[in-house]
């Protein structure tokens, strides 16, 4: 069985780089017009991640190096997922693994960008209402 407290230090590791993660989502957006969308929402997708993966270590199951937010969420039990759709689901893989990339692609807009990051603080917040409370507290002084 892990040392609960090395599993505390690391849910609170994966938990720091989120929330630095939706900062800089949240930051980007206030650029408006001049907002480079695809980078906001790249860190959305990165900051959901991050919490799925905080919940999977807190659970003590393993999961692979991916961005693929479906795969991650099918990993956490059912009656932890944090309520994020399918298409979603989609979406937020595409940002990590299609649009961060040139190609051929619409571009995404700045209102699809907001949506993104009212995604992501749905899921800070139904993540944090699960996770054991000490998880939570920085480990910064």
């Amino acid at each position: 069985m892990p040392d609960q407290n090395k599993v505390i230090v690391v849910i609170r590791e994966w938990l720091e780089k989120a929330e630095n993660d939706l900062k800089n989502a949240a930051h980007t957006l206030k650029l408006g017009k001049e907002c480079p969308t695809d980078t906001a929402c790249y860190h959305v997708q990165q900051c959901v991640e991050k919490y799925l993966k905080a919940v999977l270590v807190w659970k003590g199951i393993a999961f692979p190096k991916t961005h693929n937010i479906a795969e991650l969420i099918n990993l956490v039990p059912s009656t932890l997922r944090p309520g994020i759709k399918d298409g979603e689901e989609d979406r937020l893989t595409e940002y990590a693994t299609i649009t961060r990339y040139p190609g051929d692609y619409e571009p995404i807009s700045l209102t699809e960008a907001r949506r993104a990051v009212k995604l992501a603080r749905r899921v800070r917040r139904e993540v944090r209402k699960i996770l054991p409370k000490e998880t939570l507290k920085s480990k910064r002084k």
